[in-house]
């Protein structure tokens, strides 16, 4: 056990201080290339395409940052827009206009659509937020997950390069030395001439040969195999760059049309909602409206009721009560009377021109084909009161009156 402790102990030492070498190989080799003393490998078309990565790199990282914002700001106006619609649901109550007054029917209508409207616009806002998460920002996320283990490989195949140079740097030195040292070899040092026998400085000449040739065999071996290494990781970088590189355009025109549909969608359908939420607020005003001329013309049906019985108390001449009540002889098909709450704009010769209080008697059609789903036909009570002619007559929009 003590054995084997001692053992792995051994191992990593030894390749601590192999990876300690390296690095002070790589780093003495590029001091020598930064001082012009050392030639270094150099791919101008590789270094093009390491440029462009870093590019495609910095401006995906920008755009998957600034998407990830914008779906932020997604989540953010939602929680803003659903606070308002809860504040609105929470305001809109039906006593405000006299739940008495008016017809229950139409306030629990309007009480209905309100709520499905903002269940409808919720439902709309987590929908559009999901549908960008999902199909842009996991695309764009996923595209960016190759760049760091590429970006490693482009650091190691650095790496390797230097390793390359170093090794072809010291072949290179040993080749120069084994033509010295073989020089060298050839003249028997004066010494081992006088200390050994004849027999033995062949030996000796022999040995130093054999060391040489260790040496550069070593170095030659380690070339090849830093060469083979390095070459192996460049050939698989320049295959792949170009086409990450071009693969940029793919997932820009993914990610921005997907991300365009998705808010065409959305918009088309909240303009929808916020045209339902108006139509809403138009009903609500409508309402006031009808309750504001109710209680006017009530407040008047009173006030000419207690002009006629103080008339009467004086016991006026009844032609002059007689002048002034509507007791009147109808037009020929007269249905009912009607009161305009909205001014109308006559735009044919066949209509009739509407001002708000204005009092018309209905009257049927000469042909009910002729009548219009929405419209009516009737005269002024004014003009038929002093006039008598039923010429005068035309159509209108009924709901821009009100039943009396």
């Amino acid at each position: 056990m003590a054995e084997t402790g001692n053992s792995a102990k051994g191992v990593t030492a030894g390749k601590l201080a192999i990876s300690v070498q390296k690095r002070l190989s790589r780093a003495q080799e590029k001091v020598l290339q930064k001082l012009g003393k050392a030639d270094e490998t150099r791919d101008v078309i590789f270094e093009e395409m390491v440029a462009n990565f870093n590019k495609q790199m910095g401006e995906g990282t920008k755009l998957q940052k600034d998407l990830k914002a914008y779906i932020t700001a997604v989540k953010t106006l939602h929680e803003a827009s659903r606070r308002l619609q809860d504040c609105l649901a929470e305001m809109y109550e039906p006593e405000w206009f006299g739940k008495e007054e008016m017809d229950a029917m139409v306030e629990e209508m309007i009480e209905k659509e309100m709520d499905n409207n903002l269940e409808d616009t919720d439902t709309l806002w987590l929908d559009f937020h999901q549908n960008i998460t999902d199909s842009s920002m996991l695309s764009l996320d996923s595209y960016l997950t190759q760049f760091p283990d590429i970006k490693a490989r482009i650091a190691k195949r650095d790496r390797k390069m230097v390793d390359f140079d170093s090794a072809r740097h010291h072949f290179a030195s040993l080749q120069k030395g084994k033509k010295k040292d073989e020089a060298k070899i050839a003249k028997p040092a004066a010494l081992l001439e006088m200390a050994a026998p004849s027999w033995a400085q062949g030996l000796l000449s022999a040995h130093q040969v054999a060391q040489t040739n260790l040496s550069y065999n070593q170095a030659e071996e380690e070339l090849g195999r830093s060469q083979k290494i390095f070459e192996e990781l460049n050939v698989e970088l320049q295959d792949q760059l170009p086409v990450l590189w071009d693969s940029r355009v793919g997932i820009y025109v993914t990610t921005f049309q997907s991300l365009a549909g998705h808010q065409e969608k959305f918009h088309k359908e909240m303009s929808k909602l916020s045209q339902n939420l108006n139509d809403i607020m138009t009903k609500l005003e409508e309402q006031r409206q009808l309750k504001k001329d109710s209680a006017a013309a009530k407040a008047g049906d009173e006030a000419k009721s207690d002009g006629a019985n103080h008339s009467h108390a004086a016991s006026s001449p009844p032609t002059v009560s007689e002048s002034n009540s509507s007791d009147y002889k109808l037009p020929p098909g007269f249905l009912y009377k009607v009161k305009a709450i909205h001014e109308y704009a006559a735009t044919d010769g066949d209509e009739l021109e509407l001002n708000i209080g204005d009092i018309v008697l209905v009257l049927a059609f000469d042909t009910p084909d002729e009548q219009d789903d929405g419209w009516l036909m009737g005269v002024q009570e004014s003009l038929w009161i002093r006039n008598k002619d039923i010429s005068s007559k035309g159509v209108f929009p009924e709901n821009f009156t009100q039943k009396l």
